[in-house]
Protein backbone atom coordinates (compact mmCIF):
# COMPACT_ATOMS: atom_id res chain seq x y z
CA UNK A 1 0.00 0.00 0.00
CA UNK A 2 2.97 2.59 0.48
CA UNK A 3 4.57 1.59 -2.40
CA UNK A 4 1.00 2.19 -4.53
CA UNK A 5 1.07 5.43 -2.56
CA UNK A 6 4.10 6.92 -2.87
CA UNK A 7 3.59 6.07 -7.04
CA UNK A 8 0.55 7.91 -7.14
CA UNK A 9 2.21 11.09 -5.45
CA UNK A 10 5.18 10.28 -8.36
CA UNK A 11 2.55 10.68 -10.74
CA UNK A 12 0.97 13.67 -9.73
CA UNK A 13 3.50 15.43 -9.23
CA UNK A 14 4.46 14.36 -12.72
CA UNK A 15 1.38 15.65 -13.99
CA UNK A 16 1.38 18.92 -12.26
CA UNK A 17 4.97 19.78 -13.76
CA UNK A 18 4.07 18.49 -16.92
CA UNK A 19 1.21 20.70 -17.01
CA UNK A 20 2.82 24.02 -15.98
CA UNK A 21 5.98 23.00 -18.12
CA UNK A 22 3.72 22.21 -21.41
CA UNK A 23 2.12 26.00 -20.36
CA UNK A 24 5.82 27.67 -20.83
CA UNK A 25 7.37 25.72 -23.85
CA UNK A 26 3.58 26.39 -25.71
CA UNK A 27 4.61 29.95 -25.79
CA UNK A 28 7.47 29.23 -26.72
CA UNK A 29 6.72 26.53 -29.53
CA UNK A 30 9.56 24.24 -28.81
CA UNK A 31 8.53 20.77 -27.30
CA UNK A 32 12.32 19.27 -26.99
CA UNK A 33 15.34 21.16 -25.86
CA UNK A 34 18.90 20.20 -25.40
CA UNK A 35 21.71 21.81 -24.45
CA UNK A 36 25.57 21.24 -24.36
CA UNK A 37 24.72 16.87 -23.84
CA UNK A 38 27.29 14.92 -23.37
CA UNK A 39 27.20 11.11 -22.95
CA UNK A 40 30.51 8.85 -21.91
CA UNK A 41 30.53 5.08 -21.54
CA UNK A 42 33.02 3.06 -20.46
CA UNK A 43 34.34 -0.01 -22.49
CA UNK A 44 36.33 -2.62 -21.31
CA UNK A 45 38.59 0.49 -18.99
CA UNK A 46 38.46 3.11 -22.20
CA UNK A 47 35.79 5.52 -21.77
CA UNK A 48 33.89 6.56 -25.28
CA UNK A 49 31.86 9.80 -25.48
CA UNK A 50 28.83 9.15 -27.47
CA UNK A 51 28.08 12.72 -27.39
CA UNK A 52 30.26 15.60 -27.19
CA UNK A 53 27.81 18.83 -26.44
CA UNK A 54 25.07 18.30 -28.73
CA UNK A 55 22.58 21.03 -28.65
CA UNK A 56 19.17 20.52 -30.50
CA UNK A 57 15.77 21.89 -30.76
CA UNK A 58 12.39 20.03 -31.98
CA UNK A 59 9.27 22.17 -32.28
CA UNK A 60 5.84 20.93 -31.38
CA UNK A 61 4.35 18.95 -34.15
CA UNK A 62 7.72 18.45 -36.52
CA UNK A 63 9.24 15.64 -37.34
CA UNK A 64 12.71 14.74 -37.20
CA UNK A 65 14.62 11.92 -38.81
CA UNK A 66 18.10 11.42 -36.92
CA UNK A 67 20.54 9.81 -39.49
CA UNK A 68 24.44 8.90 -39.46
CA UNK A 69 26.68 6.33 -39.62
CA UNK A 70 26.71 3.27 -37.04
CA UNK A 71 28.16 3.97 -33.79
CA UNK A 72 27.81 8.17 -34.38
CA UNK A 73 25.41 8.45 -31.13
CA UNK A 74 22.11 8.48 -33.38
CA UNK A 75 20.35 5.75 -30.70
CA UNK A 76 22.16 7.38 -27.79
CA UNK A 77 20.99 10.62 -28.52
CA UNK A 78 17.21 9.54 -29.10
CA UNK A 79 17.39 7.60 -25.33
CA UNK A 80 18.70 10.77 -23.78
CA UNK A 81 16.31 12.88 -25.21
CA UNK A 82 13.69 10.21 -24.00
CA UNK A 83 15.34 9.88 -20.41
CA UNK A 84 16.16 6.16 -20.90
CA UNK A 85 19.70 7.47 -20.82
CA UNK A 86 21.07 9.41 -17.67
CA UNK A 87 23.13 12.31 -19.14
CA UNK A 88 27.02 13.28 -17.94
CA UNK A 89 26.67 17.20 -18.61
CA UNK A 90 24.17 19.63 -20.36
CA UNK A 91 20.35 19.79 -20.21
CA UNK A 92 17.29 18.11 -21.85
CA UNK A 93 14.09 19.42 -21.92
CA UNK A 94 10.98 17.98 -22.71
CA UNK A 95 8.26 20.60 -22.76
CA UNK A 96 9.66 22.65 -20.70
CA UNK A 97 10.52 20.09 -17.90
CA UNK A 98 14.59 19.36 -17.29
CA UNK A 99 14.70 15.84 -16.93
CA UNK A 100 17.06 16.02 -14.63
CA UNK A 101 14.82 17.45 -12.00
CA UNK A 102 13.24 14.36 -11.90
CA UNK A 103 13.75 10.85 -9.90
CA UNK A 104 13.89 7.22 -11.56
CA UNK A 105 10.30 6.80 -10.95
CA UNK A 106 9.27 10.58 -11.90
CA UNK A 107 10.86 9.92 -15.17
CA UNK A 108 9.02 6.39 -15.74
CA UNK A 109 5.58 8.15 -14.95
CA UNK A 110 6.54 11.31 -17.14
CA UNK A 111 7.50 8.75 -20.42
CA UNK A 112 4.29 7.09 -20.04
CA UNK A 113 1.95 9.58 -19.81
CA UNK A 114 3.36 11.84 -22.77
CA UNK A 115 5.78 9.82 -24.79
CA UNK A 116 5.46 6.84 -27.04
CA UNK A 117 8.21 4.28 -28.20
CA UNK A 118 8.53 2.51 -32.10
CA UNK A 119 11.32 0.19 -32.14
CA UNK A 120 13.09 -1.79 -34.70
CA UNK A 121 12.53 -5.35 -32.92
CA UNK A 122 8.78 -4.34 -32.04
CA UNK A 123 9.29 -5.73 -28.23
CA UNK A 124 5.89 -6.71 -28.36
CA UNK A 125 5.30 -9.68 -25.31
CA UNK A 126 5.03 -13.35 -27.11
CA UNK A 127 2.83 -14.46 -24.64
CA UNK A 128 0.03 -11.57 -24.85
CA UNK A 129 -2.17 -10.80 -27.69
CA UNK A 130 -1.80 -7.46 -30.06
CA UNK A 131 -4.49 -6.01 -27.78
CA UNK A 132 -3.31 -6.89 -24.38
CA UNK A 133 0.56 -5.56 -25.66
CA UNK A 134 -0.90 -2.53 -26.60
CA UNK A 135 -2.88 -2.04 -23.36
CA UNK A 136 0.22 -3.29 -20.95
CA UNK A 137 1.73 0.35 -20.65
CA UNK A 138 -1.87 1.54 -19.43
CA UNK A 139 -1.98 -1.30 -16.64
CA UNK A 140 1.38 -0.36 -15.54
CA UNK A 141 0.27 3.13 -15.38
CA UNK A 142 -2.57 2.03 -12.76
CA UNK A 143 -5.52 2.91 -15.64
CA UNK A 144 -8.27 0.42 -14.69
CA UNK A 145 -8.74 -2.70 -17.10
CA UNK A 146 -11.72 -1.74 -18.76
CA UNK A 147 -10.78 1.91 -19.90
CA UNK A 148 -7.28 -0.05 -21.03
CA UNK A 149 -8.74 -1.93 -22.82
CA UNK A 150 -11.07 0.16 -24.32
CA UNK A 151 -8.27 2.39 -25.28
CA UNK A 152 -6.06 -0.34 -26.45
CA UNK A 153 -8.95 -1.37 -29.02
CA UNK A 154 -9.02 2.04 -30.19
CA UNK A 155 -5.63 2.59 -30.93
CA UNK A 156 -5.86 -0.86 -33.08
CA UNK A 157 -8.46 0.63 -35.40
CA UNK A 158 -6.37 3.72 -35.92
CA UNK A 159 -3.81 1.71 -37.11
CA UNK A 160 -5.94 -0.79 -39.22
CA UNK A 161 -5.76 -3.65 -36.94
CA UNK A 162 -9.01 -4.09 -35.07
CA UNK A 163 -9.76 -7.40 -36.24
CA UNK A 164 -6.32 -9.16 -35.24
CA UNK A 165 -6.75 -7.74 -31.75
CA UNK A 166 -6.64 -11.22 -30.66
CA UNK A 167 -3.56 -12.53 -32.35
CA UNK A 168 -0.33 -12.88 -31.02
CA UNK A 169 3.04 -11.55 -32.20
CA UNK A 170 4.17 -14.76 -33.68
CA UNK A 171 0.57 -14.95 -35.66
CA UNK A 172 1.00 -11.80 -36.80
CA UNK A 173 3.27 -10.33 -40.24
CA UNK A 174 6.79 -8.01 -39.74
CA UNK A 175 4.23 -5.11 -40.75
CA UNK A 176 1.26 -6.12 -38.69
CA UNK A 177 3.71 -6.08 -35.79
CA UNK A 178 5.03 -3.22 -36.77
CA UNK A 179 1.40 -1.64 -36.35
CA UNK A 180 0.73 -2.73 -33.08
CA UNK A 181 3.93 -1.50 -31.59
CA UNK A 182 2.58 2.01 -33.34
CA UNK A 183 -0.89 1.32 -31.63
CA UNK A 184 1.30 0.84 -28.17
CA UNK A 185 3.44 3.59 -28.35
CA UNK A 186 -0.12 5.83 -29.58
CA UNK A 187 -2.64 4.47 -26.67
CA UNK A 188 -1.46 7.46 -24.23
CA UNK A 189 -1.98 9.76 -26.59
CA UNK A 190 1.26 11.06 -26.22
CA UNK A 191 2.83 14.64 -27.16
CA UNK A 192 6.62 12.41 -28.85
CA UNK A 193 6.91 9.45 -30.21
CA UNK A 194 10.18 8.30 -30.66
CA UNK A 195 11.29 5.72 -33.43
CA UNK A 196 14.48 3.93 -33.41
CA UNK A 197 14.84 2.25 -36.88
CA UNK A 198 11.29 1.54 -37.66
CA UNK A 199 11.59 0.58 -40.93
CA UNK A 200 14.75 -0.85 -40.41
CA UNK A 201 13.07 -4.62 -40.57
CA UNK A 202 10.17 -4.42 -43.18
CA UNK A 203 10.53 -4.53 -46.83
CA UNK A 204 9.85 -1.53 -48.75
CA UNK A 205 6.15 -1.34 -48.96
CA UNK A 206 5.31 -2.33 -45.45
CA UNK A 207 7.88 0.58 -44.47
CA UNK A 208 5.93 2.72 -46.84
CA UNK A 209 2.90 2.02 -45.52
CA UNK A 210 4.33 2.37 -41.80
CA UNK A 211 5.73 5.87 -42.86
CA UNK A 212 2.68 6.96 -44.44
CA UNK A 213 0.84 6.15 -41.46
CA UNK A 214 3.07 7.81 -39.25
CA UNK A 215 2.83 10.89 -41.28
CA UNK A 216 -0.80 10.93 -41.06
CA UNK A 217 -0.48 10.35 -37.03
CA UNK A 218 1.48 13.56 -37.29
CA UNK A 219 -0.84 15.82 -39.72
CA UNK A 220 -4.09 14.58 -38.06
CA UNK A 221 -2.91 14.77 -34.39
CA UNK A 222 0.03 17.06 -33.99
CA UNK A 223 2.04 14.89 -32.43
CA UNK A 224 6.22 15.20 -32.56
CA UNK A 225 7.97 12.34 -34.19
CA UNK A 226 11.78 12.29 -33.85
CA UNK A 227 12.84 8.76 -35.86
CA UNK A 228 16.49 7.52 -35.81
CA UNK A 229 16.77 5.91 -39.31
CA UNK A 230 19.41 5.09 -41.80
CA UNK A 231 16.86 5.16 -44.33
CA UNK A 232 17.36 8.30 -46.43
CA UNK A 233 13.97 7.45 -48.14
CA UNK A 234 12.17 7.99 -44.42
CA UNK A 235 14.37 11.40 -44.04
CA UNK A 236 13.09 12.54 -46.77
CA UNK A 237 9.32 12.35 -45.64
CA UNK A 238 10.30 14.36 -42.39
CA UNK A 239 10.46 18.16 -41.86
CA UNK A 240 13.65 18.19 -40.80
CA UNK A 241 16.92 15.93 -41.15
CA UNK A 242 19.48 15.83 -38.17
CA UNK A 243 23.14 14.59 -39.35
CA UNK A 244 25.63 12.57 -36.77
CA UNK A 245 28.94 12.16 -37.13
CA UNK A 246 31.25 10.82 -34.73
CA UNK A 247 28.70 12.08 -31.34
CA UNK A 248 28.24 15.20 -33.14
CA UNK A 249 25.30 17.26 -35.07
CA UNK A 250 27.66 18.34 -38.10
CA UNK A 251 24.38 19.24 -40.42
CA UNK A 252 21.22 19.62 -41.03
CA UNK A 253 18.41 19.95 -43.59
CA UNK A 254 14.75 20.62 -44.25
CA UNK A 255 12.48 19.31 -46.67
CA UNK A 256 11.71 20.78 -49.81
Amino acid sequence: MALAFSLRKDQARARTVVLEATRVAEAAGSIIDLDSVVKTYSSGGVEVQALRGVSLQVQRGETVAIMGASGCGKTTLLNCMSGLDVIDAGTVSIAGTDLATLNDRQKTSYRAQNMGFIFQTYNLLPVLSAVENVELPLVVSGVNAGDARRKAIAALERVGLADKADSRPAQLSGGQRQRVTIARSLVNNPAIIWADEPTGALDSKTADDVMTLMETLNRDNHQTFVIVTHDPGVGRRCHRTVHMSDGLIVSEERAA
